[in-house]
């Protein structure tokens, strides 16, 4: 599935009375022509929200019947090197006039007490932002310790008055759009609790964890048309927060519960998250994709998905819950080499590694004998069994290839399985699911480790990863 399945704001452009609509009117006299666009942030990218021809005097209008959703919006001119920043809110019936030679000090906003505000920080920013460089560039350069505790000094008073200002923005304008953003951006600030022991460590992460979202309201959907909100949100579920499935699931339940008033807000976490963890980095994650669909998906909470995405995020769920970490794998009944049932559940073993290969794999021809080398040289001496399934559809001359393959490299203490078309068939017909659904069977060869209960405790594991998920087990028991 494409990453990021939310969509562009759709807007239909209509005339009339904007008493409930927007309208923004650009006055560019440097341009004669030419299409520029009306856009908003969703993370670093920029979507189009509308465009217009620029007329012949250098005007162009931007309209519609509905309010734009706040945030900040950005022209785009022609060419697309040159574009300007600025908020829209509450009021929708905005003024630009724009200057290129100039565009922080000369270009004009105007029915937008924002943006007043705005480009007054903006300036600030850039000016104090100059002059950080300006230290970092000569505390670089120095060549001695008071030249270089000087520069640092004025670096960080710099940096203060910066911090200083913003917090007065946040204090003195407190409904302040700006001062919602600026709140949105603020880091959280860990003391230091001398990290001298892996508990002190703890402590600031746990402190940083905590307060990563202070200042920040999922209750307001203006937050996720900045260019920061969606990094700090990746970041949060990628590196901060811990990343076993049952935190995250913990989490987002949380946080989906505090934007169910906020449309926007609530559409953008449920899409990002489904993206996220619909193949997820980590194993046992899929239980966060799993419960996503149960639990939102599936109630027809996503109704802005089409029909496609619905059947593509429907199918993926239904191909991941039968083999869940900690669920017991399912029964697999199949026939050995010589036609001879042989269940999976029939295997008695601590510990049950089931290999889906394909004997015209080329991946498959190398990992296969590594495998089986490392059960003999180890696994096997630990109560390890194989139960390997053959995964292409069943013909006489892959069968041909699978019991050479099989007696060629010496596989014969495994249980080597396949099933017959005509099994195939009758589970179809009573519409039951093959072992490729149940398994999640796209590539081979794909492996998975049961215990002695078969319930699954690794899948989509390398060889090295199983190694070690058995040697973590083995001393665990021991």
């Amino acid at each position: 599935m494409k990453k990021y399945i939310f969509f562009l704001l759709t807007l239909v452009a209509c005339s009339g009375v904007f008493a409930q609509g927007y309208k923004v009117t650009l006055q560019a006299p440097q341009y004669k022509s030419g299409i520029v666009y009306l856009t908003y942030y969703m993370g670093p990218n920029l979507n189009v929200a509308d465009s217009a021809a620029i007329s012949n005097t250098g005007l162009a209008i931007f309209k519609g019947a509905k309010k734009l959703p706040g945030g900040i919006y950005v022209i785009v001119l022609p060419g697309k090197r040159i574009r300007t920043d600025f908020l829209i809110d509450k009021e929708q019936l905005i003024n630009i006039k724009l200057d290129t030679t100039d565009l922080l000090n000369k270009t004009i906003v105007t029915g937008s007490k924002e943006n007043v505000l705005y480009v007054q920080y903006q300036k600030f920013v850039a000016k104090k932002g100059k002059e950080l460089e300006e230290e970092r560039r000569a505390y670089n350069a120095a060549t001695n310790k008071l030249d270089s505790l000087q520069h640092e000094v004025s670096y960080n008073l710099r940096n203060g008055e910066l911090n200083t200002y913003r917090e007065g923005i946040i204090k003195n304008q407190p409904t302040s759009m700006m001062a919602a953003l600026l709140k949105a951006m603020k880091e959280p600030s860990v003391p230091l609790f001398m990290p001298i022991t892996r508990e002190d460590s703890l402590k600031n992460y746990n402190y940083y964890k905590s307060h990563y979202w202070d200042g920040v309201t999922f209750m307001d959907d203006r937050i996720i048309r900045t260019p920061f909100f969606l990094k700090r949100f990746e970041r949060y579920y990628r590196e901060v927060i811990p990343q076993a499935a049952d935190s995250i699931i913990r989490d987002i339940d949380y946080k989906l519960l505090l934007a169910r008033t906020s449309p926007e807000m609530y559409k953008f976490l449920l899409n990002w998250l489904t993206d996220e963890y619909i193949n997820p980095k980590y194993m046992g994650q899929d239980a966060v994709f799993v419960h996503l669909f149960e639990k939102y998906h599936s109630k027809g909470v996503s109704n802005w998905l089409n029909e496609k995405q619905m059947e593509a995020i429907s199918r993926r769920a239904y191909m991941l819950m039968a083999n869940l970490i900690g669920e017991k794998g399912a029964n697999l009944e199949m026939l050995d080499t010589s036609g001879k049932p042989a269940p999976l559940y029939d295997v008695v073993a601590d510990y049950t590694i089931l290999c889906f290969w394909d004997p015209n794999c080329g991946h498959c021809k190398e990992e296969v004998p590594r495998l089986d080398s490392i059960y003999q040289a180890s696994w096997k001496n630990h109560g390890v069994k194989i139960y390997a399934v053959l995964t292409p559809d069943n013909k006489d001359n892959v069968r041909t290839e699978w019991t050479k393959f099989i007696n060629e490299h010496k596989l014969t203490e495994w249980t080597n399985v396949y099933k017959t078309k005509a099994m195939e068939d009758a589970d179809f017909a009573a519409q039951k699911p093959s072992f490729r659904q149940l398994y999640d069977i796209t590539l081979t060869p794909t492996l998975y480790l049961l215990d002695k209960d078969k319930n699954i405790i690794g899948k989509k594991l390398t060889l090295l990863q199983l190694n070690e998920l058995l040697e973590v087990k083995w001393k665990t028991k021991n």
